[in-house]
């Protein structure tokens, strides 16, 4: 393989590609490469080879065949191997923590929401993932065929248990109850990923009546919904159900149980806007005067809700790995941030290595339901858009759409004013755009996309009728250029 198509497999802070069918591009012979790259690389980096691997799968079809050529490639590079089995994202980093393993890295076989013939590898050191240069350090790497030798042997370890018992004591800590959500009804929706394991070894022990779970069985053909809380479908079914069974929270997790989202007891999803300022309610509560990272795309009205509890909104940047990034760099500099996160339902805990771990953000919001807390109550103070939206813009085919895209953004905070609009005094993506009281009262961020040839625009308005005003203007705006594709605006108007 040329270093060409192995730079096509990257995916930020990831490897990523298509492991089933005629088109597969993620191989035997890519992973091999890569992991062998990636143990080369951890020496040249450390001055100390890897001497014992952890590697861990979530449910996909394909996630057989990769480990089974990952594993052999970790052995013949001279490391021993911890071959975890069936395992959520975050586990394989907190295996790192027990120093009873003494591992010195892992690498996590997934895709996380993505389609069922898609699969990648996540690799984790002790101190945390790595970074998207470094990815591109490994897979040049492995382009030149970079190798150490050896004969690493295999050892067979189910971490997810040890994983699960530290949820349940952490939630029996809080509370000083060994079963403190008895009388509680929990449903989970794992969407046939890896998160099914939430209900037998966490919930149950807690004493939680979890009837009415589903899709808990793990099987890459994703058959009932795609496990993503962001997935209309998939959040559709866990609200659908939560109302069926009558229970007080229902819980959804993407396939690696990297991310999750909730249902509230009337069946209507907590995501997005509501998860964060769910979780900010809480860590406020506890330690006021936090400030909350999110990305760019949450509402104003976000920002009052959290300044209400005592915080301050910190709205920063796309991509879950820049608003872990930038929650460690305030808490490096005096400023304390307790939480990173999302709108995709990526959250990272300081108080949890700033790990974005799914499984551990429900546990946090069962202590606040184990104490007597409806989750409906602790967002009550969110007030809600009358109408929102997100359009994705695409470039013309083979437009040098990075050049491009800064000049239509540079344009758009020129106009602005011209149109009657403000700009946010405080934005590090894109532009975002301030529409008044007449001119459709809400706002607009305009910003490219972290990966793909698209220019991405998500709106809000506070009026029914504004979002057509709004999308009106932005297509004035954004309708000239021959070179991007305009048109989705008008669905709104």
């Amino acid at each position: 393989m040329r270093e060409e198509d192995f730079l096509k497999l990257k995916s930020g802070t990831d490897v990523r590609g298509t492991a089933l069918g005629e088109k597969t591009d993620l191989t035997d012979e890519a992973v091999d490469a890569i992991v062998r790259a990636f143990l080369y690389w951890i020496e040249e980096k450390t001055g100390n080879r890897a001497k014992i691997i952890a590697v861990g799968h979530d449910s996909r079809l394909s996630a057989e065949r990769i480990c089974k050529t990952a594993v052999s490639a970790a052995q013949a590079s001279g490391a021993n191997v911890l071959f975890c089995g069936l395992s959520s994202t975050p586990s394989m980093f907190m295996l790192l923590q027990e120093k009873e393993f003494c591992a010195d890295a892992s690498i996590m076989i997934t895709a996380s929401h993505m389609p069922s013939d898609k699969n990648g590898l996540k690799f984790f050191l002790p101190d945390g993932g790595l970074e998207s240069r470094d990815v591109t350090e490994i897979l040049k790497l492995a382009a030149k065929g970079t190798t150490l030798s050896g004969a690493g042997r295999v050892q067979t370890l189910d971490y997810m248990p040890r994983y699960a018992a530290a949820l349940v004591e952490k939630v029996r800590a809080a509370t000083g109850k060994d079963k403190p959500l008895a009388g509680k009804k929990i449903i989970v929706d794992a969407g046939n990923g890896a998160g099914g394991f939430y209900v037998d070894k966490v919930l149950v022990p807690l004493g939680a009546d979890t009837e009415g779970s589903r899709f808990l069985e793990p099987d890459g053909n994703f058959p009932n919904h795609i496990p993503n809380p962001e997935n209309e479908r998939a959040m559709n079914a866990i609200c659908e159900q939560v109302k069926k069974t009558g229970a007080d929270l229902g819980i959804i997790f993407d396939t690696d149980v990297d991310r999750a989202g909730a249902v509230d007891d009337t069946g209507a999803e907590i995501n997005r806007n509501r998860l964060i300022a769910l979780v900010s309610a809480i860590l406020l509560s506890e330690q006021a005067g936090g400030t909350i990272v999110t990305d760019s795309v949450t509402s104003e009205h976000l920002t009052e809700f959290i300044e209400k509890y005592g915080g301050r909104h910190h709205r920063f940047k796309r991509g879950y790995k820049n608003v872990i990034d930038e929650a460690k760099r305030l808490n490096d500099e005096g400023v304390y941030s307790p939480l990173a996160i999302e709108t995709s339902g990526h959250a990272a805990l300081k108080e949890n290595y700033f790990l974005d771990d799914g499984a551990y953000l429900v546990t946090r919001i069962l202590i606040s339901v184990a104490k007597g807390e409806n989750v409906r109550d602790l967002i009550s103070g969110l007030k809600t858009p009358a109408e929102e939206g997100e359009v994705r813009l695409p470039f013309s085919d083979g437009a040098d759409f990075k050049t491009l895209g800064e000049t239509v953004l540079q344009d758009l905070k020129s106009a602005a004013a011209g149109e009657g609009l403000s700009l946010a005094e405080k934005n590090y993506e894109g532009v975002r755009l301030l529409f008044g009281k007449g001119r459709g009262d809400g706002w607009a961020l305009v910003r490219m996309s972290l990966h793909e040839p698209i220019m991405p625009v998500n709106f809000e308005s506070n009026v029914k009728g504004g979002m057509a005003v709004i999308a009106k203007t932005l297509y004035s705006l954004l309708g000239k250029y021959d070179f991007l594709k305009a048109d989705p605006l008008k669905k709104f108007f």
